[in-house]
């Protein structure tokens, strides 16, 4: 069993820690346990509870109505929501859902239905991204087991490789973009994202992965000269140091824009190099591709 603390709740869910208490003072539906330092954490299913909760009451349903409600009526109701972000929102808290349970099965049935559906660039941006973002935190604390994230994460892999390997441009443009992650980072997916993205939209795509070195980054820019060089933080090596690493790629590759995105550059504050540009939300990363 994982055991989640208040914190990781109020980023799955986006109920602030403080309603969340005010929740468990008046309600029935939390009863957290407590740590021997009296730090509260909370269980499987009451993750998942207060993520059907958190979504009924954000659209519209009182908190006092949920309360009075089973589980099974809980989790019916969220099916019921016809509002589109809504029923997103719903799909991904399923994922969520299974990848605690490690219900791989069911997990990728949600991803493949949705695909079937909306087709694979929606699904990464309605679906996929959203994911990633909001189990994010997660991984940085170490609050859900690394099994859990091998198995969920290699079958977004493939779900992207798949994208990426059908996609058909309907125009090639004379761009190159270099996709690549720094020593250490081994979370590949917002990288394959780009790559889909880029790939699309008739951008030429040089990827060389995860766990590259300065060294051999700055031998290929040399060689392929791309246009832009495209990296993406989720969860890095912990002697890894952010500001080290922005200078150096800014330093090394002055004549090439740099853009970066993902969960550990988000809370970034200081000056950046001249050529090294931030994107911390998806909206940005979409917008970036236009002007690539």
């Amino acid at each position: 069993m994982n055991a989640f603390t208040i914190k990781d709740l109020e980023n799955l869910t986006g109920i602030k820690a403080h309603t969340i208490r005010i929740w468990e003072q008046r309600y029935t539906f939390l009863k957290p346990q407590r740590t021997d330092t009296n730090i509260r954490y909370y269980s499987n299913d009451e993750l998942k509870m207060i993520l059907n909760i958190a979504l009924l009451n954000k659209y519209g349903f009182k908190i006092s109505h949920i309360d009075r409600m089973s589980a099974d009526e809980i989790k019916q109701k969220t099916f019921s929501l016809v509002n589109s972000q809504a029923q997103q929102e719903r799909v991904i808290n399923e994922l969520i859902q299974y990848m605690i349970d490690l219900n791989l099965d069911q997990f990728e049935v949600v991803l493949d239905n949705y695909i079937s559906i909306k087709g694979v660039e929606r699904t990464i941006i309605n679906i996929i991204f959203p994911f990633m973002e909001r189990i994010g935190i997660l991984w940085i604390t170490n609050h859900i087991n690394p099994a859990q994230e091998h198995l969920v994460t290699n079958i977004i892999r493939q779900k992207l490789i798949v994208g990426i390997e059908s996609a058909n441009p309907h125009i090639r443009l004379e761009r190159t973009a270099m996709l690549f992650l720094p020593e250490g980072e081994h979370h590949e997916l917002g990288l394959l994202f780009m790559y889909f993205l880029l790939k699309t939209r008739g951008i030429q795509v040089l990827y060389l992965g995860a766990s590259v070195p300065m060294a051999d980054l700055q031998y290929i820019v040399q060689l392929k000269k791309p246009n832009a060089i495209y990296t993406h933080l989720s969860s890095v090596a912990s002697n890894f140091n952010l500001e080290k690493f922005l200078n150096a790629v800014g330093a090394r590759f002055s004549g090439t824009n740099v853009v970066i995105s993902g969960q550990i550059i988000k809370t970034y504050k200081k000056a950046l190099p001249d050529n090294v540009h931030v994107k911390k939300t998806l909206q940005e990363v979409l917008e970036t591709i236009t002007v690539l």
